[in-house]
């Protein structure tokens, strides 16, 4: 019997993939726990447009991310922080801190997102920013006395 499935399964498949299990499991297992439905001509129908709208969904949030990659990385940010003379800072510089400065540039990114490495000194680094599944920017910023 022909299904597809609501949900992941693992062993089995993924969300909104057409497969063939025997009858039985598809009957008294899969689609009465609402994992599965019956992969009529009409529910088929309505998967095609259902990935087809999600496929434009996802081309316009990528077309979106990979504008955000060019602005984030077309210059280098200023981090401005209290240090001592030897050039060590008080306290660390933190993903928080570049979600700010991100954001007075007009770039709403989750800190979360941010990644960054123990900064505890004065000099240029870089941040990798999670724009989107597989797109990430790398940001440069320099850490600088107050």
């Amino acid at each position: 019997m022909e299904i597809i499935l609501v949900q992941d399964i693992p062993g089995l498949g993924h969300r909104d993939q057409i497969i063939t299990v025997k009858d039985g499991y598809a009957v008294n297992y899969l689609i009465p726990k609402g994992f599965a439905i019956q992969a009529t001509p009409s529910a088929k129908k309505q998967l095609q447009e259902k990935l087809r709208q999600r496929a434009k969904k996802e081309a316009k949030l990528r077309d979106e991310a990979l504008k955000l990659k060019e602005k984030i990385e077309s210059k280098t940010y200023t981090v401005k922080v209290k240090a001592s003379d030897s050039g060590k800072i008080y306290g660390s510089v933190t993903n928080i801190q570049l979600a700010d400065i991100l954001e007075k540039e007009g770039i709403k990114v989750d800190r979360k997102k941010i990644e960054i490495e123990h900064i505890k000194e004065l000099g240029t680094f870089t941040a990798k920013v999670y724009l989107y599944k597989d797109i990430v920017a790398e940001m440069k910023f320099e850490v600088v006395a107050e």
